[in-house]
């Protein structure tokens, strides 16, 4: 009988370390949140508060080095969807994002694959791309994709026409798209993301007794910058860490890509950019209340140990760093983006942080692989299931994340220590040592000490582009699409 007591005792102790069973039935939670850079807490920001994505990262894995295919929310969600490079799938601009199905016949989203396998299959608001605010105004689908969802709620906010204080704070941009700053009336229900996340406490409710797939978008901090005003009380603009950019930092920066949506184009001073930052981490705290609001449903409806959970943005999202704003720029700050992911039974690496590269496209082999299923041949991420077990899982074998950009048809490669960009529509080259200058300031492709590195790159980056068919597809290009 002492055996057997000492038996259970050790068992207990060991399964933290080992990890509990993998569950029989398990469901996915997808969170997708809008223009969202690496600004939360847990990811060592100064400013910004996410109480409940840090919560989630310390039952989960969060990857500090993940990037997104396309910096434009359209063909990066078409990739990250599809498990598919942005060439493979012919979508390079909003427009195109319309026209999937059509440019691939055959093909098998991420969600239809649960949806193939017997799951029940959710979109909340904007998955694939929605027009922020248009889409959103009007409760419209936007590019949605109808055999992607056994069922599907687009919510409907006023967005630009919310009551409360409004403030333009980029003078030279009063469009839909520039930095409208709003501390809205009402509750966290009044606006998008509140409905979102109401909507899909709603749909857990209804299916917590079936196997699903649920996919939730917030459109936070998506432009315009709408928040309830408590989420800007908890934010003063003078203690706002302004980015710190060399004088000259847009000089060595080819010239196609040099004027693209600059801070003198916005035509914003100091205390502007400070509000901005501050609507920015205001909508973000909203974005996060919204997730825990969810989380905690998932608790209560005894979900969450066979649930796994991920949490990420479509692309990243500059705020002056380079003297440049928003999005479609192939720098970190636009590039880089938040992943959090939640394996209930993997305990072992429960608050872990992956160092390694690895991209959005990973997503849908990695979600396959969790709940069994088998990806189709044209999927060509790779699972990040060895990184979930060991973060530095020696099965890892990719090194390297590749973005492009409509601005000069822009491509990138960025490895662990260097980003080498490149512009075949316009011209020039860019080449940055992220190790010794990790704001990417220095641009070292004239400097010949660099020859060979950038030669090194240039041609694993032309390896890539054959291998996954893109040149092919460029080649028959005249002009690459363009969007906002």
């Amino acid at each position: 009988m002492k055996s057997v007591k000492r038996f259970f005792v050790l068992s207990l102790l060991l399964v933290p370390l080992l990890g509990s069973a993998k569950p029989e039935r398990v469901n996915v939670l997808f969170l997708v949140a809008d223009d969202l850079n690496t600004s939360l807490s847990g990811y060592g920001h100064p400013d910004c508060k996410t109480p409940n994505l840090d919560r989630l990262a310390v039952r989960g894995v969060s990857f500090e080095n993940l990037y997104c295919q396309f910096p434009l929310c359209g063909p990066s969600r078409a990739s990250f969807m599809t498990g598919r490079y942005p060439y493979d799938i012919d979508i390079l601009s909003l427009p195109a994002s319309h026209e999937l199905r059509k440019r691939n016949p055959g093909l098998v989203t991420l969600p239809q694959l649960f949806r193939q396998n017997g799951y029940r299959v959710g979109r909340v608001s904007k998955v694939y791309h929605m027009g922020i605010p248009k889409d959103i105004q009007n409760g419209t689908p936007g590019a949605d994709d109808p055999e992607s969802w056994d069922s599907v709620v687009n919510v409907k906010s006023p967005e630009l026409d919310s009551p409360g204080k409004k403030v333009l704070l980029s003078p030279k941009n009063k469009g839909s798209q520039g930095f409208w700053s709003i501390q809205s009336e009402g509750g966290d229900l009044a606006q998008a993301d509140g409905m979102a996340a109401e909507a899909a406490i709603r749909f857990l409710e209804a299916h917590k007794d079936q196997p699903f797939f649920l996919a939730v978008g917030f459109v936070r901090p998506h432009v315009p910058l709408v928040a309830p005003q408590k989420y800007y009380v908890e934010f003063d603009p003078e203690k706002m860490t302004l980015p710190k950019v060399p004088a000259n930092d847009l000089d060595d920066i080819p010239p196609v890509a040099r004027e693209y949506k600059t801070t003198a184009k916005y035509g914003m001073d100091e205390q502007q950019h400070r509000e901005i930052m501050r609507a920015y981490y205001a909508a973000v705290l909203y974005v996060d209340t919204q997730v825990g609001r969810v989380l905690d449903k998932l608790k209560e409806l005894g979900l969450a140990d066979n649930t796994v959970v991920v949490f990420t943005s479509d692309h990243g999202y500059l705020l002056g760093e380079h003297f440049k704003w928003q999005k479609r720029h192939l720098f970190d700050e636009a590039d880089r983006v938040p992943f959090i992911i939640s394996v209930p039974w993997m305990k072992k690496t429960h608050g872990a942080k992956v160092e390694k590269i690895a991209e959005l496209v990973d997503l849908y082999p990695t979600l396959a692989e969790l709940a069994g299923l088998e990806c189709p041949p044209a999927v060509q991420g790779e699972s990040l299931v060895p990184l979930l077990r060991d973060p530095d899982s020696p099965q890892w074998k990719k090194q390297a994340a590749y973005t492009f950009t409509s601005i000069g048809c822009g491509e990138s490669i960025r490895t662990e220590r260097w980003r080498y960009n490149r512009y075949p529509q316009g011209g020039g080259e860019e080449l940055y040592d992220c190790k010794n200058d990790p704001g990417q300031f220095t641009n070292l492709v004239g400097n010949p000490e660099y020859a060979e590195v950038k030669q090194k790159l240039a041609a694993q980056l032309d390896r890539f582009l054959d291998k996954t068919g893109h040149r092919k597809k460029k080649a028959g290009r005249r002009k690459i699409e363009t969007g906002n």
